[in-house]
């Protein structure tokens, strides 16, 4: 109930008040493209081929990384420092650095653009939020990094965040629209509780939440949980059904250990075992698609159980991999499950993470040295309590229908402010 409370609370826009009137919230409208371009236009394209006047005159601030590039490949920073009437002030990192290296929760430190000179001020150090001096020479931050679908990925939080700093400052803030690369129609996972925000979930979302970037905190901004003066420069040519490789552009890494559309997938399911002491896959050369412990010998015998439940558009398959030096299990070679995607279509990220959780936990969860829940981890990852007191009573075949009705409710708040 109380997740649908909210829901309906925050899908009607909320009014300022008297000195704040309505949330500014702008739409860049982008011109017809040629019809001889077959390819999507990505937010940095249609800014600079129609848009440029959001810009110009005003000091810039940026927030990218390595994947902040327009269709051709040129880096939004290069394009930015080099646009007529722009001045490019600053640059904001965030989780994994400016050029995507830095393991995940790495502390980043500020730095020099060697291109470019200008200061790369870090947003995942000292302050995941822009202070007041970090924004100081900055009329307007822009936002231009790709994200991946799934709610417990930081880098869309640092957006919301320093949106939210910008607005407190009296600075504008800009969203150069990108694709959701796992498809913007499919929602999944239910909605976070938000007794459990954290940077890896911010705002009541559901796990696989169907936005891109700019809908997202054009939603956030209407809704009245940010308040700034916002535009949303929006693609031309995409379309929400889109897998990546439909936009036709090249798949970088977003970050180190996302190397696929279908690690990007399923990653919103196997994430959670970030929560426990099994490895994720880090280390191997299938993050996020194997998941593994020393202890787990039991792995064929688990993957064939798990195939039997039919779970859809994925088989389950028992392998053993030797785990790099730094991560869970480093150094050890150990028999590990792999996650292997048959129809994308299909999957439901969350059911596969689920599932594999209450079927280890099954056999391991009660025997000393073996599976461990890191809590507070679990719980913020998945966004409540609900899915660990689930495994632990197993009741997962419960969940999983209130999580599909708590996600189409999303749905339903949330589609009015859809761009695509």
């Amino acid at each position: 109930m109380r997740a649908r409370t909210l829901l309906t609370a925050l899908a009607a826009p909320i009014v300022m008040g008297a000195a704040c009137s309505r949330p500014v919230v702008t739409i860049a409208t982008p011109a017809p493209a040629p019809a001889a371009t077959p390819n999507l236009a990505l937010g940095i394209d249609v800014l600079l081929r129609d848009s440029l006047h959001v810009l110009r005159g005003k000091r810039v601030g940026l927030i990218t990384n390595h994947t902040g590039r327009n269709a051709a490949g040129e880096t939004t920073i290069d394009l930015l420092h080099r646009a007529p009437g722009v001045s490019l002030v600053a640059l904001f990192s965030p989780e994994h650095g400016i050029r995507g290296t830095a393991e995940a929760g790495e502390k980043v430190g500020s730095s020099v653009d060697q291109q470019t000179g200008l200061p790369v001020r870090s947003l995942y150090g000292e302050t995941r939020v822009p202070t007041a001096e970090m924004l100081a020479d900055v009329d307007v931050l822009v936002y231009d990094i790709q994200d991946v679908g799934a709610r417990v990925y930081t880098y869309v939080w640092t957006m919301a965040l320093a949106a939210e700093a910008a607005g407190k400052l009296g600075k504008s803030f800009v969203v150069l629209d990108r694709p959701n690369p796992i498809r913007g129609d499919r929602v999944d996972g239910g909605v976070l509780d938000t007794a459990f925000r954290s940077f890896v979930g911010q705002f009541p979302t559901a796990l696989r939440y169907g936005f891109t970037p700019g809908e997202l905190m054009r939603w956030l901004v209407a809704t009245g949980q940010v308040k700034v003066d916002l535009t949303v420069v929006p693609m031309k040519g995409y379309r929400r059904s889109m897998w990546w490789e439909d936009t036709g552009l090249p798949w970088i890494n977003p970050s180190p250990n996302l190397r696929s559309v279908d690690a990007s997938l399923v990653y919103t399911g196997t994430v959670f075992f970030e929560g426990t002491n099994l490895s994720e896959g880090r280390g191997t050369d299938k993050p996020f698609q194997l998941v593994g412990a020393e202890w787990l010998t039991d792995a064929p015998v688990i993957a064939s159980v798990l195939n039997s439940r039919n779970i859809p558009g994925v088989r389950f398959s028992s392998v053993t991999r030797t785990v790099a030096e730094g991560q869970k299990w480093g150094g050890k070679t150990i028999p590990m499950i792999e996650v292997t995607v048959t129809d994308r279509n299909a999957v439901k990220p969350v059911m596969i993470g689920a599932w594999m959780l209450a079927e280890i936990y099954a056999r391991h969860g009660r025997t000393a040295g073996e599976f461990e829940w890191r809590v507070r981890h679990m719980d913020q990852l998945f966004g409540s309590r609900r899915l660990r007191e689930a495994v632990e009573a197993n009741r997962v075949a419960e969940l999983l229908p209130v999580l599909e009705q708590e996600s189409a409710q999303f749905v339903e708040a949330t589609r009015q402010y859809w761009l695509y």
